[in-house]
């Protein structure tokens, strides 16, 4: 079975975890935030049904990024991944800003509060439970696949745990001490919590469909790659993006200009399998050879403009 046929497997399984545990979740606590007269927790099982969209969503793409490159996608469907993930973020998004707007609209309503059934109590208590259950397994399966769409479903179930945490507290000022408002201000917390979430998500995700890399040290290792083999010299126009948990590289290094063709693309063969030696998840690799002094100072003043060299870096590997 292929890496690629794995990680999809890998992808699947997680979202069918993601997707029953939500659901059980869900309905059990939409049922009791129903009948006990609980926003929070009412709040709390809508936050869990867009978990449920989310696996599915998550199902859907497992299925799409493992299919193989074709003539329409020749760097594969990996991509599809953080648009799922981008999406991911607006539903959060949206389901945390109509939870804010519930939690406000009771605080303001001029009819008295009523104080939730003691037995949202317990069921808030079995979701953090059901909820850390859920967060460790996206993790787990997001470390084994490499994938940032389960990266980012973990932390949102993680945060999950703290939505429930704040809704316990809200019940217990509200049933224990008589506070009835209690319910709806950890409802407002909830919604805004969640909106925090969405906008990491999308933050991250924005990164890489941009083709950005926040992690630079990854440039050090590029550079120290092309410096180990002997005859390469002076890595430049280096470009490093993530595609689905690999990473597409392509750079230029300058080799002595009296090298043979043949030589050359050996000397560049070197450098690829030095760089997949230091740099884990390479998707691709292109190294352009150029013969020494041909490169100047074009990347950075009036030449192509883009890329990384060795001088974009300071001492400790920094932009």
């Amino acid at each position: 079975m292929s890496a690629e046929i794995d990680r999809g497997t890998l992808l699947r399984r997680a979202s069918l975890i993601a997707l029953f545990g939500n659901a059980i979740l869900a309905l059990v606590k939409i049922g009791t935030g129903i009948w006990a007269g609980s926003l929070a927790v009412l709040g709390d099982g809508i936050d869990s049904s867009t978990d449920v969209v989310i696996a599915g969503l998550s199902l859907f793409v497992a299925g799409v990024v493992a299919r193989p490159a074709d003539s329409d996608h020749p760097w594969g469907h990996g991509r599809a991944e953080t648009v799922a993930t981008t999406a991911l973020a607006f539903i959060l998004f949206f389901a945390g800003g109509q939870l804010v707007l519930s939690g406000l609209g009771n605080l303001l309503r001029p009819e008295p509060l009523r104080i939730p059934d003691p037995a949202a109590l317990v069921v808030t208590a079995i979701s953090m439970a059901g909820k850390g259950f859920l967060a460790w397994t996206q993790f787990r399966y997001g470390r084994r696949a490499d994938s940032a769409m389960l990266r980012a479903n973990g932390k949102n179930m993680a945060g999950d745990i703290l939505i429930s945490a704040a809704v316990l507290a809200g019940l217990f000022l509200a049933v224990a001490a008589g506070i009835p408002a209690a319910d709806p201000v950890a409802a407002v917390l909830v919604g805004l919590w969640v909106v925090r979430n969405a906008f990491g998500i999308f933050r991250e995700a924005n990164l890489e469909l941009m083709d950005g890399n926040a992690d630079t040290s990854l440039y050090t290792l590029l550079f120290d790659a092309v410096r180990a083999v002997p005859g390469a010299g002076k890595p430049h126009r280096a470009r490093m993006r993530r595609i689905a948990g690999a990473w597409d590289i392509d750079l230029d290094i300058e080799v002595d200009g009296a090298m043979t063709v043949r030589d050359s693309h050996e000397l560049a063969g070197a450098v690829e399998r030095e760089i997949r030696r230091r740099v884990e998840n390479v998707l691709d690799i292109v190294v352009h050879v150029e013969p020494a002094g041909a490169s100047g100072s074009e990347s950075h003043e009036g030449g192509e403009g883009y890329g990384l060299d060795e001088g974009s870096l300071d001492w400790d590997g920094e932009l």
